[in-house]
């Protein structure tokens, strides 16, 4: 069974069209079509606090168009989940009555909280011990998640406003990486062992330069030489080696400073990178929730 899921990033909106597959070796879902337009909704949003109307024409015209893919791939269902730029969107009501009336879809802007539980929802395909304690950091173009679990249950979460396209924008509040030390001083025991799992495109792609397995984890000291290598690079250069999109080449920085700098404060030396996002998660509910009702 086929499902779609429209994920309205602040630095990019995705459509993944997959399956869960409990058959595959890792357990995860199975991609027919994943596509990804860098709308950046985050860029005005950040500077502004509005959606323009230019944007929206473009808005419009990506979703009719994950919209009409959709269809083709006759898919069971589908979802639209918007996170942190529309959150903060002023104009975000009226932006999302103008896609659903033009588009004929219906959009959830979500939580941080609810955007964690969704991504979250997905590690029950991991085949993680029940018991496990871990931390899972999730960094996006606008918000960095990060829940705790101890014993198979998350027992503490947060969202911090501090972001790859924040911090490129310089607008990350001055006291945000110390609340961020604060809360995990005050909610991770340094007594416990946790596994650190690390999610969101940046990372998935740092793990494909380093050719990284999705199932072993990723030495942090790769990690931060890395960055290093990336930090003094202009946008170019950082295309032209790597290979990289112009809007993964400018985020991909920023990124890893953030997951470098929880893990320090976790004091891990590695970390797992599943390679799961919001998507995937979406399209995991809409699985369970058909299975359940059909």
């Amino acid at each position: 069974m086929k499902f779609a899921a429209i994920d309205i990033g602040t630095n990019a909106t995705r459509l993944l069209i997959g399956e869960v597959d409990l058959n595959s070796p890792n357990g995860l879902i199975r991609k027919h079509l994943y596509l990804r337009i860098p709308l950046r909704l985050g860029i005005e949003v950040f500077d502004t606090g509005y959606i323009s109307d230019k944007k929206l024409v473009h808005f419009t015209k990506a979703m009719e168009a994950f919209k009409l893919i959709s269809e083709t791939y006759e898919v069971k269902d589908f979802r639209v989940c918007a996170t942190s730029a529309m959150r903060e969107a002023k104009n975000a009501d009226a932006v999302k009555k103008h896609i659903e009336k033009e588009v004929g879809i219906e959009m959830e802007i979500i939580s941080g909280e609810e955007e964690a539980k969704i991504i979250l929802s997905t590690f029950a395909l991991l085949s993680e011990d029940d018991n496990a304690n871990y931390v899972v950091i999730d960094v996006g173009g606008g918000s960095t998640e990060i829940s705790v679990f101890e014993q198979g249950k998350r027992v503490n979460f947060a969202s911090f406003n501090i972001g790859t396209l924040r911090l490129l924008k310089k607008k990350v509040a001055k006291n945000c990486r110390a609340e961020l030390k604060e809360w995990i001083k005050e909610n991770i025991d340094n007594n416990q062992k946790y596994k650190v799992y690390a999610t969101g495109g940046n990372i998935n792609k740092s793990q494909k330069i380093l050719n990284g397995d999705s199932l072993k984890p990723s030495s942090l000291k790769k990690i931060k030489g890395l960055y290093k290598d990336l930090e003094p690079l202009s946008v170019k250069q950082r295309i032209n080696k790597y290979n990289l999109r112009q809007d993964r080449a400018d985020t991909i920085v920023p990124a890893l400073e953030i997951y470098i700098y929880i893990s320090k404060l976790l004091k891990a030396k590695k970390m797992f990178i599943p390679k799961i996002g919001l998507s995937d998660g979406m399209i995991y509910n809409m699985y369970l929730n058909y299975s359940e009702n059909n």
